[in-house]
C-alpha cells in the first residue's frame, strides 16, 4: 500500500519570483493606460486636419496621374490608328509587288532569245523586253517602298507600345493615390468616431462657424481692385461658388477640390489651366504677398499640394478641405508660399 506524501510547500524563492512577475505585469498595464490616454476634442480636431491635408496632397498627385491617363490614352488611340494606316499601306504595296511577280513570271515564261525567233514582229518583241526592263525596275522600286514602310510600321508599333505601358504606369499611380486617399480619410472618420456625441457636436458647431463666416458674413475684402479683367472675371466665378461643398478630386459643378475651383474660375474668364495646384503655379507671373491683387491664384504649402484665388485684404477665396465649403478665409491659417498672376 503506498504512501500519500504531501506536495512540498513552494519554495520562497519560487514564490517571490511569480510575485514578482505579476506585480510587473500590473505595472505595465497601468502605464500603458497612463501612456495612451484618450485625446482630446482639440488633438483630434489637429490629428484630423493633418489627414485631411495629407490626403489633399495625394489628391493633387491622383488629379495629375488622372490629367496624365486622358493625354496618354488620347495619344496611345492616335498611335494606334496610325499604326492601323500603315499596315494598310504596307499590306497595299504588297499586294502591288505581287501582282508585278506575276506579271514578270508570265512574261519571263520564255526566253528571250526564243521569244525573238518566234516573233513575227521585231519591233514588237523590242517593246515587250523593254517593258520587262521596266518592270524590273518598277518592282524593284516597290521593295524598297516595302522596306521603309516595315521599319516605319515597326518603329511606330513600339511607340504605340512604349505608351501603353506608361499608360499601366500612370493607371497604377492613380489607383495608389485613390487608395491613400481613401485610407486617409477613414483614418480620420475613426479619430472623429472616439469622441464624444458632445465633443462632436462642439466640432461640427466649429466647422459650421467656419462655413457661416466665410460664405454669409461677407468679410471685409478691403478696397484693392484686380490687375486685371481676367483675374477680375475668374474672381467673380469663383464667388458664383460660395457654399458649395469640398470633395476630393471634384470639379464641379456640385462639389469642388481646391484645383478644380480655380481651374473653373479662370475657364469662365477664357484661360485654360492645368489640373493640378502644383501645374497652376508655373502659369502666369510668379508675385509675392505684398503684390498680391484680387483674383491673383496663391498657393500654400511647401509642396504647393493647396491652391485658392486672393480676395483682398490678406482673404482667399477656396475650397478647403473635407467637410468644408467654398468659403472665405485669412491667408494666415496656411502656409503662403507665393502669388501667380494669370494674364
Amino acid at each position: 500500500m503506498g504512501s500519500h506524501r504531501r506536495p512540498k510547500p513552494a519554495s520562497r524563492t519560487r514564490v517571490t519570483v511569480l510575485s514578482a512577475t505579476a506585480a510587473a505585469v500590473v505595472a505595465l498595464t497601468s502605464q500603458a493606460a497612463q501612456a495612451d490616454p484618450k485625446p482630446t476634442k482639440d488633438e483630434v480636431k489637429s490629428k484630423v486636419d493633418k489627414l485631411y491635408d495629407e490626403a489633399e496632397q495625394a489628391t493633387e498627385a491622383a488629379n495629375g496621374a488622372k490629367e496624365k491617363q486622358g493625354q496618354l490614352e488620347k495619344q496611345v488611340n492616335e498611335m494606334q490608328d496610325k499604326v492601323a494606316r500603315g499596315q494598310q499601306d504596307l499590306n497595299a504595296l504588297r499586294g502591288t509587288l505581287g501582282s508585278m511577280a506575276a506579271a514578270q513570271y508570265r512574261s519571263g515564261g520564255i526566253d528571250p532569245s526564243l521569244a525573238l525567233f518566234l516573233s513575227s514582229n521585231p519591233d514588237d518583241f523590242l517593246d515587250k523586253a523593254s517593258a520587262l526592263d521596266q518592270l524590273s525596275s518598277t518592282q524593284a522600286e516597290a521593295l524598297q517602298k516595302i522596306q521603309a514602310k516595315q521599319r516605319t510600321l515597326t518603329q511606330e508599333r513600339k511607340e504605340a507600345q512604349d505608351k501603353l505601358k506608361d499608360l499601366a504606369d500612370t493607371r497604377a499611380v492613380l489607383d495608389a493615390k485613390k487608395k491613400e486617399v481613401q485610407g486617409k480619410l477613414a483614418d480620420a472618420q475613426q479619430l472623429l468616431n472616439s469622441l464624444t456625441a458632445q465633443e462632436k457636436a462642439a466640432l461640427a458647431a466649429d466647422t459650421a462657424r467656419a462655413n457661416t463666416a466665410g460664405t454669409t458674413e461677407h468679410p471685409d475684402l478691403g478696397k484693392d481692385v484686380p490687375a486685371s479683367g481676367v483675374g477680375a472675371a475668374a474672381l467673380e466665378a469663383a464667388k458664383t461658388q460660395l457654399g458649395k461643398p469640398y470633395f476630393y478630386g471634384a470639379t464641379g459643378m456640385a462639389s469642388w477640390d481646391c484645383s478644380g475651383l480655380t481651374g473653373y474660375a479662370y475657364a469662365q474668364a477664357g484661360v485654360h489651366l492645368p489640373r493640378t495646384s502644383q501645374e497652376q503655379a508655373t502659369r502666369g507671373t510668379r508675385i509675392g504677398r505684398g503684390d498680391l491683387k484680387p483674383g491673383d491664384l496663391v498657393l500654400f504649402f511647401g509642396d504647393l499640394h493647396h491652391i485658392g484665388l486672393y480676395a483682398g485684404n490678406n482673404m482667399v477665396l477656396h475650397a478647403p478641405h473635407s467637410g468644408a465649403v467654398v468659403r472665405y478665409e485669412s491667408m494666415n491659417n496656411m502656409p503662403f508660399q507665393f502669388g501667380v498672376r494669370i494674364g
